[in-house]
């Protein structure tokens, strides 16, 4: 079974942007468990234009699945998460001022940072994925890192898509035979949707995880939450004849 995590960032910039607690964080992330979710997945960054530092304890307290909060590993954010304790950490090469993750690391630059950071979480007893893009170079040096997963930044695959399937999934294909054959836990996420996700999920062998966030709480406002989180589960978990 692959596993669905919300991420809830759209959801604190609603409330951000009329101030108070409406909607509210923490129930939402509630709702998302009790509909079918099995992860939240939160994004804090620096300018806390949506998830606030503040909002981790919150979470935390009643998040039963799994907790995963992603990010740049600043000093800051490091000690968040060491304070916090979630099942995983992701870690995303974001600059403080971009509006979205649109790249993976360089693990080959960036090895010995990423090694550091990733043994002080390991010794915490925290489950760790990197971001990392489809190239084969990046993940095979992820493997020297100690991280237990990756994190396929899904971007280019949902941009060509529309039309070129095969051809948009084709370098995730390989990707993801790489990781499975060094014992990397794949996880995925960015642009996925109802109408990309079932074929994603159909053509990768061993995806653990996916982390949807803005087009899942966008057809919220259509469907509902409830019957949203259950079109997302439907599109992840099917039998092999449905494929």
């Amino acid at each position: 079974m692959t596993r669905l995590s919300v991420n809830v960032n759209k959801i604190a910039t609603l409330r951000n942007a009329r101030g108070g607690d409406v909607p509210n964080l923490v129930q939402v992330a509630m709702d998302c468990e009790k509909f079918g979710a099995q992860g939240i997945t939160v994004h804090p960054r620096p300018d806390q234009r949506h998830i606030r530092y503040d909002d981790i304890p919150k979470l935390r307290k009643i998040v039963t699945t799994e907790f995963n909060i992603e990010g740049y590993p600043t000093s800051a954010f490091i000690d968040l998460v060491l304070k916090n304790k979630p099942e995983q950490v992701t870690l995303v090469p974001d600059p403080p001022d971009v509006l979205t993750s649109s790249a993976g690391w360089n693990t080959q630059k960036e090895g010995d940072f990423l090694r550091e950071v990733i043994t002080e979480f390991k010794n915490n007893g925290i489950r760790t994925s990197i971001f990392v893009d489809t190239g084969i170079i990046n993940i095979e040096h992820a493997a020297t890192t100690f991280t237990d997963c990756i994190e396929l930044y899904t971007g280019p695959f949902a941009k060509q898509y529309p039309n070129n399937p095969n051809a948009a999934i084709a370098p995730y294909i390989k990707a993801a035979a790489v990781a499975n054959e060094l014992g990397l836990g794949i996880n995925a996420g960015h642009d996925l949707d109802t109408n990309n996700l079932h074929f994603f999920r159909a053509n990768i062998e061993g995806l653990l995880e996916v982390s949807i966030g803005h087009a899942l709480i966008a057809d919220a406002l259509y469907f509902g939450l409830e019957k949203t989180i259950q079109n997302y589960l439907a599109e992840l978990n099917f039998s092999n004849q449905d494929i």
